[in-house]
């Protein structure tokens, strides 16, 4: 299965609480960003975070279409987001939703994670195309 590797920065994070009650708040979040490595590209995602009252407790969950190349095949498909941090600790993973992809991303699927490295995220994608 190849891998990509590579790096994204975040261009722009809209937040918008909805739910701040005691015990953790609740926040929807509209995030776009821009790939460089292996994925070449744009996205768009939508999370909900999810900060507890202790704020190394935290997690989100959410959806983002990429669009741009991979292999050099152009087209687009949605990555599933889970995300959980507990004291310094975090797993971020994401899945290509089954039967997402478009133009020359037609039966693409696959698996992998985000590091965030202090602000500086990197990603790895293990990938098939159909």
């Amino acid at each position: 299965m190849p891998r990509a590797t590579g790096t994204f920065s975040i261009d722009s994070w809209e937040p918008r609480p909805y739910d701040e009650a005691e015990g953790a708040a609740l926040c929807h979040v509209h995030v776009t960003k821009t790939f460089d490595g292996d994925l070449q590209g744009t996205s768009t995602t939508d999370i909900i975070t999810a900060v507890a009252q202790v704020e190394t407790s935290a997690a989100y969950c959410g959806f983002e279409r990429f669009t741009g190349t991979v292999d050099g095949r152009k087209g687009t498909f949605v990555l599933h987001h889970t995300a959980t941090s507990h004291a310094g600790e975090s797993t971020l993973s994401w899945t290509i939703l089954p039967d997402s992809g478009t133009g020359e991303f037609l039966g693409i699927r696959g698996e992998g994670q985000i590091v965030n490295d202090d602000g500086a995220h990197s990603f790895h994608l293990d990938y098939e195309l159909g």
